[in-house]
Formats: structure tokens, sequence, C-alpha cells
């Protein structure tokens, strides 16, 4: 089974919530952990300065709690809209943990990592201190993947699918049930959605 989709009992399972079966959302993230964590595996490595302080169990833990929740508010129809729904949880943590990692106050914008001592002996960071290129990074980073939440929903799929799972175009068509063609298109739209959001400025 390719890892751009879930096992078909989830449907199943999909029924048994929709039928009232409250017990059917555990089941569901049960069935579904394998890939969870697979997802949240690649998109921890999309997100640089996460990675450096979290690991895959962390923002698979959290995420699933999220989605969890997610499957009491929502009305979701087939396994495919589950891992859509799991990606964008996933996604929603680790934004989430690139903020706390961020700003002048946090953890990694004070570690000690790279901080030259000078002749004084003094190495205090202070706030007036200029951005350094490593919150620069983060910030650019962190727009980047909130540029991608924002994008609509066939759109947001599709670049999630391609950029998170680096799941192929023929794999995606035949997980959305659309033309290649029309994956290409919706690849592309995504691409200058997101460059346009960013004023054209890539993150590293």
């Amino acid at each position: 089974m390719d890892e751009a989709s879930l096992p078909p009992v989830v449907a199943d399972c999909l029924r048994d919530l929709a039928n009232g079966d409250d017990a059917a959302r555990g089941r569901i993230i049960e069935l579904c952990s394998e890939r969870l964590r697979i997802l949240a595996h690649r998109m921890l490595n999309r997100f640089p300065a996460v990675r450096r302080w979290e690991e895959t169990d962390d923002v698979f833990q959290n995420a699933a709690l999220r989605l969890y929740r997610c499957l009491g508010e929502v009305s979701i129809e087939s396994p495919r809209e589950v891992l859509a729904l799991a990606a964008t949880q996933i996604h929603r943590e680790l934004i989430d943990m690139a903020r706390r990692h961020a700003g002048p106050m946090a953890f990694g914008s004070n570690h000690a990592t790279g901080i030259q001592p000078l002749e004084d002996h003094s190495n205090i960071r202070h706030p007036a201190d200029t951005k350094s290129s490593s919150e620069t990074n983060l910030d650019r980073w962190t727009l980047f993947h909130e540029a991608i939440q924002h994008l609509p929903e066939p759109q947001r799929e599709v670049f999630q699918l391609v950029w998170y799972l680096d799941a192929d175009q023929q794999t995606i068509a035949d997980l959305l049930g659309c033309s290649v063609r029309t994956v290409k298109n919706r690849w592309r739209e995504a691409r200058e959605q997101v460059k346009a959001a960013l004023g054209d400025e890539a993150p590293p």
C-alpha cells in the first residue's frame, strides 16, 4: 500500500462514526497511526527550525489529539478526507511549534549555538540586537507553511501530497479521482499562490 493512502477498513469506521459510534474515532486513529507517523516525520523534515528541537513522536501525538477532536466535529465520508484532515492537523501543529521556537524570548533564539565569545568574555544577546539570519529564515519558513495552509482546499490537498509525501502525479490523480492534467494544474496554481504570498521570496 502506498504512503498516500489509508487502510480500506477506515471507511467502515467512518460509517460507524456517522451512525453515532463515538468510539470509532479512536479506532480510526489506531488504524491510521502508521500513515500518520510517516506523514508527521516527512512534514517535520520540511520544518528545519522545528526539527532541531522536536521529535517525530511529539508531532505525531499532538497532531493525533487534534485529529481526534476534529473527527468529532466535522463530517468525513472517505479515507482520503481523513488523510487530508490529518495533514492539516499536523501542519497546524508544526506551525504552532515553529511559532513557539521563534522570537527573542524563545529557547531556540537564546541557545548558545553560534554565539561567539567577545574579548570582554560577554556573549549576552540583547533584545535590541537585529535579527539573526536563523531567525529571519524561521520567519520565512513559517510564512511559507502558513501560505500553504491558506490555499483553497483542492490546491492545498495536492500541494500537501507532493510536498510532504513526495507522491507522484499519477498516484495523486488515482487517489483524488481526477486526471493527471487536473493535478498538474492544481500543483501549478498552488505554487503560484504560495510564491505570491511570500512576495516571490522563497525560504532557503
